[in-house]
């Protein structure tokens, strides 16, 4: 038996944004949400719901899946591999459009409901603190009261969460243990809750068609060679400013190491002729100007 590598975009959505995921994703997202008074999800609608031909080009890379509760409000739920330039400046970007286009000119600010921006990362975020899920609101600086809460984001740091299966106790655990660890087993576990349950049996490749299967593995292979570009560009810098014998040459042997790590991952991108210079921009965090000129000594 082999299971999709949940922590790409293309198997967490099949997984949590199919037609037939309402269930799995109310259950994924109470166990990991923290709302006031013990409130719990019990119904929503899946926006853009999972389908093949939209996945096609890898374009799907910022928003993975997206949720209206009854009472209106929006989950956004992305899962991200890359630690690119400007990831955190994007989230907070990415929540506030989708806070902000919910009214049409003319409309009252009232109406406006709030946006939770659920993030879901494969490298660690704030070296800070052990938690594995950091939510964040806006509050007052000094006395720590709320202003609102129509904005919230929430991280969960995979790379913070160790425990095997047998260690896993309650329903947050078999979630998280399944979308980090479910590609690389060969069981279902035993005794999991019903949804969790399902989840594996949703990713379990032998179900799969020819062409879900060729996507899974395109996906998986460009999330391998960006992230080998940046571990080589990174370790290229630092050995780089070693040589150089002074701190400003390590640190400067750093920043151009980096540069040259995230200008690799940009030119990969624009080989695959599958995003505009403006996509490429937008996940590289370089600017469309310095991505124009790569893609000219390309041609």
């Amino acid at each position: 038996m082999k299971f999709l590598d949940i922590r790409t975009d293309f198997a967490f959505k099949k997984v949590f944004g199919s037609k037939d995921s309402k269930p799995r994703l109310i259950s994924f997202l109470n166990s990991v949400l923290d709302f006031d008074d013990n409130c719990q999800i019990t119904d929503l609608t899946i926006v853009d719901p999972y389908n093949i031909p939209k996945l096609k080009g890898m374009k799907d890379t910022f928003v993975d899946v997206k949720a209206e509760l009854t009472d209106k409000s929006t989950v956004i739920i992305e899962m991200q591999v890359l630690n690119h330039p400007g990831f955190e400046k994007r989230v907070l970007y990415n929540t506030a459009k989708n806070y902000s286009i919910q009214l049409v000119k003319g409309q009252r600010y009232d109406l406006l409901r709030p946006v939770i921006a659920l993030n879901i990362v494969s490298f660690t975020m704030f070296e800070d603190n052990n938690d594995m899920i950091n939510a964040f609101k806006l509050l007052n600086k000094k006395h720590f009261t709320d202003y609102s809460d129509d904005i919230e984001l929430v991280f969960v740091e995979l790379t913070k969460f160790n425990k095997t299966q047998q260690q896993c106790q309650g329903i947050q655990d078999d979630w998280i243990f399944f979308v980090k660890n479910a590609g690389d087993m060969t069981i279902i576990p035993e005794n999991l809750p019903s949804q969790v349950y399902t989840a594996y049996e949703v990713s379990n490749e032998a179900g799969m068609t020819k062409e879900e299967l060729e996507l899974q593995n395109k996906k998986r292979e460009w999330i391998a060679i960006q992230v080998g570009a940046l571990e080589l560009a990174e370790s290229k810098g630092k050995l780089e400013g070693v040589e150089i014998g002074k701190v400003e040459g390590i640190e400067i042997g750093k920043v151009e190491g980096k540069l040259e790590g995230v200008e690799m991952v940009a030119i990969n991108l624009l080989r695959s002729n599958q995003m505009s210079n403006e996509q490429v921009a937008q996940m590289t965090g370089l600017s469309i100007t310095h991505i124009a000129a790569l893609r000219e000594k390309l041609d």
